[in-house]
């Protein structure tokens, strides 16, 4: 990572940041979706040392001044395949997807309720958010790559989980999430084990409050092209 990529206090909403480091010349080629004011940006440089050597944003699109979340799912399997699909939650709780980078728009309505969003898996045929709500439940959204978009919406926990602004999320173990859940009105970060999901049955262990303070606007899980999620 590296520092003035974007400008100060602008950006308000940012996908997972994928890195990949050529291991011949130690060239990290870095690259996002984010907000700023009413537009969608991708951002792609390269850097060396700490130091931007070539890149820049390029402006999407506008009409995302009322979108709450954003997230990138980037696939690869060892045959070739791979994929990438681009998520964004409206607020008025329409969530769409784009394969492809921004080509071939899907939606489907329903979450309103939503207040963030956590990527907890990414395999060949879907991808599946960990969500928090307003009123305090956490569900799993299973959304198949299938078109039309058909997302499947299953209960995790019943309450606790309001506090939450953001939720960012990790590989624990094989099958697991390490999640971080953060409360900026408090500036306190909580770290959760989580099983595999499965409803209600779902394992989760808390890890206690993590002893920083957490006031940045964005908070974004930094991935490598090749992670693997198997969280559900």
């Amino acid at each position: 990572m590296t520092k003035d990529v974007f400008p100060d206090g602008q950006v308000r909403l940012s996908s997972a940041t994928i890195e990949y480091v050529d291991p011949d010349y130690g060239i990290a080629e870095v690259s996002s979706e984010v907000v700023m004011g009413d537009a969608a940006y991708d951002s792609a440089y390269r850097m060396a040392g700490g130091e931007i050597l070539e890149g820049g944003l390029s402006r999407v699109g506008g009409g995302w001044a009322s979108f709450k979340a954003l997230e990138k799912s980037y696939y690869q399997a060892s045959d070739g395949f791979r994929r990438t699909n681009i998520y964004g939650l409206r607020g008025d709780g329409t969530l769409f997807r784009w394969n492809r980078g921004w080509q071939h728009k899907t939606s489907a309505p329903g979450f309103a309720a939503v207040k963030s969003m956590a990527l907890i898996s990414k395999t060949r045929t879907y991808d599946t958010f960990l969500a928090n709500t307003r009123g305090g439940a956490l569900y799993t959204i299973h959304i198949p790559t299938t078109s039309p978009m058909r997302p499947v919406v299953r209960l995790v926990r019943r309450s606790t989980w309001q506090n939450f602004e953001t939720m960012v999320a990790a590989k624990c173990g094989l099958y697991g999430t390490l999640l971080l859940g953060i409360d900026k009105h408090t500036g306190k970060g909580h770290l959760y084990a989580v099983g595999h999901a499965n409803g209600l049955a779902t394992v989760i262990q808390s890890r206690g409050e993590v002893a920083s303070t957490y006031t940045d606007p964005v908070y974004f899980h930094m991935t490598r092209l090749d992670e693997q999620l198997f969280g559900e």
